[in-house]
């Protein structure tokens, strides 16, 4: 095979392996969790009375929990790769359509979330990196320490309580439209941005100080073209990857945000599914947001070669020296 077809094959297995990983722990993290969800159901649709053993007998034997644990999981297992996720034990519908009725609305507040972590931090990480005035550099420097400190839940009341309550300009709670996306998307922006900033300065201040960029100022190139030119390109792949890896953040801090805000979807799903112990629904949410990160973080492997070519080109590092 050619480099490029070994590169892509690596990190394709490397992305088989993580989807089995994920799958496979949150199953085993399921199962020694305190409780049984057939009872809570039975409990639930019955109205607290007395629970026929027979009944909850059957239930165990239809979802398949009166398996031996093993045998369970090469069971979900299977019926996972065939793209079978089940039924939930809670409402009795497939899985999949859950899932796939809520994912576009997460898929929308995290992309957006996304794109606007990725121009605040780009941004503040460039403008700190190119004044000339030390005291400018300083405060905007030390604003992403600030964003990753704070809370993202308490990110979100304030802007409701200045946005929503105070001034009525947006929507504190729902999916309504675009307007009803902007303050949760900047929830999340604000903490992932600052960490995107963080990652990206340092890069910046690194490359900066390469004797390439010293050439290129003794050639009289100017500060924005070395900037644009010279520095961005090298000092944006730690970025790339950091930006990547985040995508597994902001799917994990749409479950709060989506609870904050009250907007429906993928989050919102979890946390019932969480709270009923739902095991099904559980391991449906892990699969498809381990498939997210995994796509993202393929497409940002596959992009590494046209920053820099020699990635395709260099050996893996062994293992043992």
């Amino acid at each position: 095979m050619s480099p490029v077809q070994r590169y892509v094959a690596r990190r394709l297995a490397q992305a088989v392996g993580v989807l089995w990983a994920a799958y496979t722990l949150a199953f085993f993290i399921l199962v020694l969790l305190p409780g049984d969800p057939v009872s809570a159901m039975a409990g639930q649709s019955m109205d607290s009375a007395p629970v026929d053993p027979a009944r909850l007998a059957a239930l165990r034997h239809e979802y398949g929990f009166d398996k031996p644990v093993f045998l369970q999981y090469l069971d979900y297992l299977g019926h996972a790769l065939r793209g079978d996720l089940g039924n939930s034990v809670s409402t009795g519908q497939p899985v999949r359509t859950m899932i796939t009725d809520a994912l576009p609305s997460t898929l929308l507040l995290t992309g957006s979330a996304l794109i606007l972590a990725l121009l605040f931090g780009g941004g503040l990480a460039m403008a700190a990196t190119y004044s000339s005035r030390r005291w400018v550099r300083q405060f905007l420097l030390s604003l992403p320490p600030l964003g990753v400190s704070v809370p993202t839940f308490w990110i979100g009341l304030m802007l409701v309580q200045f946005f929503s309550f105070r001034n009525a300009w947006f929507p504190a709670f729902g999916n309504g439209g675009v307007k009803g996306l902007v303050l949760p998307a900047i929830t999340l922006a604000v903490p992932t941005g600052a960490q995107i900033a963080l990652v990206l300065a340092k890069s910046l201040n690194t490359t900066l100080d390469e004797p390439y960029v010293g050439t290129a100022r003794a050639k009289g190139a100017g500060r924005v073209h070395i900037h644009l030119r010279h520095a961005l390109r090298n000092a944006s792949l730690p970025t790339l990857t950091v930006a990547g890896l985040l995508v597994g953040q902001l799917m994990a801090n749409a479950v709060v945000i989506e609870t904050v805000f009250s907007r429906n979807g993928l989050g919102r799903v979890t946390q019932a599914a969480v709270s009923t112990q739902d095991m099904p629904v559980v391991l449906g949410v892990v699969a498809y947001g381990a498939l997210v990160f995994v796509v993202v973080n393929l497409l940002v492997d596959l992009v590494y070669p046209a920053l820099d070519p020699r990635i395709v080109l260099a050996r893996p590092r062994a293992v043992f020296a």
